[in-house]
């Protein structure tokens, strides 16, 4: 090989990690015939000692889901008994060899990463992935997070793919390198080294700069110009072969081979790459033999001694683009005749010229099978195909709707939003029509911009009419969601019509427990008729999830479990009912809906003052969404933790980024968390001034009327800041809704409050009160305010004694939470009383990363390493690596010395 020495470096790098016993991963691209096969064949023989296993993308085969997923990993499948049940079956159904029900994608996924890593252990692998913009989308997702949840596998993954890979940017987060033309110099020593005779200096310069130092350009030159054009003696051809040119070069050369070699060429080009008895049962159909390929091999088109494998992957892509399309229908026809049943239809399809009903209804026919597969841009692009075949325009939109809704599920919008297009001009029917409009407003939704969609629903919900009353409360669930995301920024209605629609219609279905509709509904009411009308069937709802032995979670649930817990004040129920959604999730591998639940979930730690274990449900949260290929997640409640710890940097550049979102998203939501957190910030820091108007923000742009757990806060700050009317305001509400909630939370804080508001000899009566309601429940944070404020209050009436009892408690709690803020309020306030508190300083668990801390939980919980990775959704090896860092740090050397650790260090705290 000329050149490449960074590249040639980047790849014995990867090598050496795998050979040390981790796991490395390098995405190599660039313009077609840049060399990136020629480094993945260097990879492979420089990787002798490894197992190495090849894949290669075809552009026939990109719209069979996990299809080339399924080849790279059939030859491993007689390892499938030993993963874990849920995994094997989510390999079984996606590779369509059971009927089960398709899984979540990310646990598709978990199984290929733990099949793989499974193999790596009998001999260290490297996975070669050569035209990765050839994938099938299904197949390139479940690779690009097998390769980010890599850790200590002994196996590598390099692939190779053109500039972009082909629109799949699930490659865009993994390392990287882009192949430029050779050096000068380079270019020109492998030139030399291609031509047989005479090369002008003159012409190899030209040759040289004229393709950008491509080298499958200048190999091709070397053997294809005339001797006379490199001696310089003919001129050059105009322009040289380069890129799309090259591509040119090899259609020329295809073309001038005899027809029958055309035509196995041709069907070589569109046949399954790993079926070769369908290829040849196919060329019998077409009157073709092995004896065709012979002048394709004679011209370079084919590689010698290998029958039907062309030499360069452009060769492929040449020659299909070369065919016209009556050749194409007549190939895809006698593939049809061979094939198995779920490529016939598509291979049908593909030689049907103008519409064909029947071929369409075998296309839906086949879509169908793609979803119990969980294939779901397969389906929805046969669907998509079946559309075009289709002769009535009523059932043509049709199809193209399911299409929509199957690219929805693959999170491809702007392919739903194409096919909403199509479809919506001739979609007879409000049912019809209601679902469009649900879709489109799925898609803003997902994309965060609610303002346009509780209209937009409430028009499908009129246009239904009584017709679908299940398909309405859809709608109005869907609705009422997008108006407590949007508040007051929502157009062409309001949140309480769009409340008061969704309350009026609910019937209260019989439903399963886990059905997150009874909380919607119960939401709608309490914000359409006040806070009496709704408590109730909120909290009835709350404690019927409760009691539910599963929950499924479509995303948003966990959104709305926490809202409706705060408005309670029900910590209880935010614990229990988020600790099933995570468990749910987590076992479905359903990584998106796990990360919000964890995000979720942190508040629960965080009111309890479990800030260490609140950002371990961030890092878990943030490793889960950089696995899936979102972005972090969680700003408002990482605003809550950066107020409470008093990391004042890290609080202001979350607020900003939820103000950007506020005000160019219209999610007027995000004010609660911006009040909320500001509001503890500036308590803390005794600026009670600058917490009252970071609350007034909150109630004064809050249509909804809730943020109920805000009250306590705008109290206190009122009182202390002498704005009485803002402090009686908040009052009023609370004593309104606090006894409606009656949880111990809601009626600690009223005691409390009233104990503000009171100056008369009930206030020590009022704390104690405060104090008992709050020892309840987990909400530590909170039990500790309390303290500290009686305490002040002790000491103002000279009571240092027992001012002291309440400051050391309130004082000792804050500082070993790390709440740096209220610590130093307490420790100021000990100081009033003569008592003097050193500072304290809050250790580090136990020195361990995140990785290594939520694994050494889990090990002390007794789980065993398969059960771990299975939790963490990485690989036993990876949970063996980590384990044995912890006994390392921690001078240990068995599980039961780290549950007496973990013990140790909560005991410190």
């Amino acid at each position: 090989m000329v050149g490449r020495h960074a590249e040639r470096e980047a790849i014995e790098g990867l090598l050496a990690s795998v050979r040390d016993g981790f796991s490395a991963v390098l995405v190599l691209t660039g313009d077609a015939g840049v060399g990136k096969s020629r480094l993945l064949e260097h990879a492979a023989r420089s990787a002798q000692d490894l197992t190495v296993v090849r894949l290669v993308g075809v552009e026939a085969e990109t719209r069979l889901g996990y299809g080339a997923l399924h080849r790279l990993l059939r030859p491993h499948l007689s390892r499938l008994s030993a993963l874990p049940q849920r995994q094997r079956e989510a390999l079984n159904a996606a590779f369509g060899l059971t009927d089960d029900s398709p899984s979540d994608r990310h646990l598709v996924g978990l199984a290929a990463l733990s099949l793989l890593s499974d193999a790596a252990t009998a001999a260290p692998m490297l996975c070669l992935v050569d035209d990765v913009q050839w994938l099938d989308r299904e197949s390139a997702e479940t690779l690009a997070f097998v390769a980010r949840r890599l850790y200590a596998d002994c196996l590598g993954l390099l692939f190779a793919g053109r500039d972009g890979t082909g629109g799949h940017d699930v490659f865009g987060a993994l390392p990287a390198l882009r192949l430029e033309g050779l050096a000068h110099a380079e270019a020109r020593a492998l030139l030399t080294d291609g031509v047989s005779g005479h090369l002008d200096r003159e012409v190899a310069e030209r040759l040289v700069t004229g393709t950008g130092g491509n080298p499958l350009a200048l190999l091709e030159l070397a053997v294809n110009l005339d001797p006379e054009q490199l001696a310089g003696v003919a001129p050059l051809p105009e322009p040289l072969p380069l890129n799309r040119q090259l591509e040119e070069h090899f259609r020329r050369t295809a073309g001038r081979l005899p027809a029958d070699t055309q035509t196995l060429l041709l069907l070589m080009a569109m046949a399954p790459t790993d079926d070769r008895a369908t290829l040849w049962r196919a060329a019998g159909v077409l009157g073709l033999s092995v004896r065709s390929s012979t002048p394709a091999v004679a011209a370079g088109i084919l590689n010698r001694g290998v029958i039907a494998e062309f030499r360069h992957p452009l060769i492929r892509s040449a020659v299909h683009s070369a065919a016209s399309a009556e050749e194409r229908r007549r190939v895809q026809a006698a593939l049809a005749a061979t094939s198995a049943p779920e490529r016939r239809a598509w291979h049908l399809a593909e030689a049907t010229h103008g519409p064909d009903d029947s071929v369409a209804a075998e296309l839906e026919a086949a879509s169908e099978r793609a979803q119990t597969r969980g294939g779901h841009s397969e389906q929805a692009l046969v669907l998509t195909r079946a559309a075009e075949l289709t002769t009535h325009p009523g059932r043509r939109a049709e199809r193209y709707l399911d299409a929509a809704a199957a690219h929805l599920a693959s999170g491809n919008l702007p392919a739903v939003r194409t096919l909403l297009e199509l479809a919506t001009p001739d979609l007879t029917g409000p049912t019809a029509r209601a679902h469009a409009t649900r879709l489109r407003a799925v898609v803003e939704m997902m994309c965060a911009r609610p303002r346009a969609v509780p209209a937009m629903l409430l028009d499908a919900v009129a246009d239904l009419g009584t017709t679908d009353p299940a398909a309405s409360w859809a709608l109005l669930r869907e609705a009422t969601n997008a108006a407590i995301m949007g508040g007051r920024a929502i157009t062409g209605t309001t949140p309480r019509e769009v409340a008061k629609a969704a309350a009026d219609a609910w019937r209260g279905p019989l439903l399963p427990a886990w059905s997150p509709d009874p909380l919607m509904a119960a939401l709608a009411r309490l914000i359409a008729y006040g806070y009496a009308a709704g408590a109730p069937a909120l909290a009835a709802a709350l404690a019927r999830l409760r009691t539910a032995d599963e929950l499924q979670d479509p995303n948003t649930f966990s959104a709305v479990v926490s809202l409706a817990g705060d408005e309670l004040w029900d910590i209880e129920a935010k614990r229990v009912i988020l600790g099933k959604l995570v468990t749910a999730n987590r076992d479905r591998g359903a990584l998106y809906g796990l990360s919000i639940a964890l995000v979720a979930l942190t508040t629960v730690e965080i009111w309890d003052g479990r800030f260490a274990a609140a950002e371990s449900c961030f890092d878990e949260a943030d490793d889960y969404m950089a696995a899936t290929g979102y972005s972090a997640s969680g700003d408002f409640n990482r605003a809550l933790l950066y107020a409470w710890t008093g990391r004042e940097a890290e609080l202001r550049a979350a607020v900003a980024t939820l103000r950007a979102l506020s005000e160019d998203l219209g999610l007027v939501q995000n004010r609660r968390w911006i009040g909320q957190a500001l509001s503890i910030f500036e308590i803390g820091h005794g600026r009670y001034r600058e917490a009252l108007e970071a609350l007034r923000a909150v109630f004064d742009h809050d249509p909804l009327v809730l943020g109920d757990i805000n009250l306590a806060g705008m109290v206190e700050a009122g009182v202390r800041s002498g704005d009485r009317k803002a402090a009686v305001m908040a009052m009023e509400r609370m004593e309104e809704r606090a006894p409606l909630a009656g949880t111990p939370w809601a009626l600690g804080l009223l005691a409390r409050c009233r104990a503000l508001m009171t100056d008369d000899d009930g206030v020590e009566q009022l704390y104690q009160e405060s104090i008992a309601q709050l020892e309840k429940v987990p909400v530590a944070v909170e039990l500790a305010w309390s303290r500290l404020l009686f305490g002040e209050w002790l000491r103002r009436r000279r009571r240092r004694a027992d001012a002291r009892i309440q400051l050391r408690s309130a004082y000792a709690s804050f500082a070993s939470w790390g709440a740096a803020p209220f610590a130093e309020r307490a420790r100021v306030e000990l100081l009033a009383t003569g008592e003097t508190a050193r500072k304290r300083t809050v250790d580090t668990q136990l020195d361990l990363t995140p990785q290594e801390l939520h694994v050494a939980t889990r090990a002390a919980s007794g789980l065993t390493n398969a059960e771990i990775a299975t939790q963490l959704f990485v690989t036993s090896s990876t949970i063996e690596f980590h384990l044995s860092r912890v006994f390392r740090k921690l001078g240990i050397t068995s599980r039961k010395q780290i549950r007496q650790k973990l013990a140790e260090t909560d005991a410190d705290d």
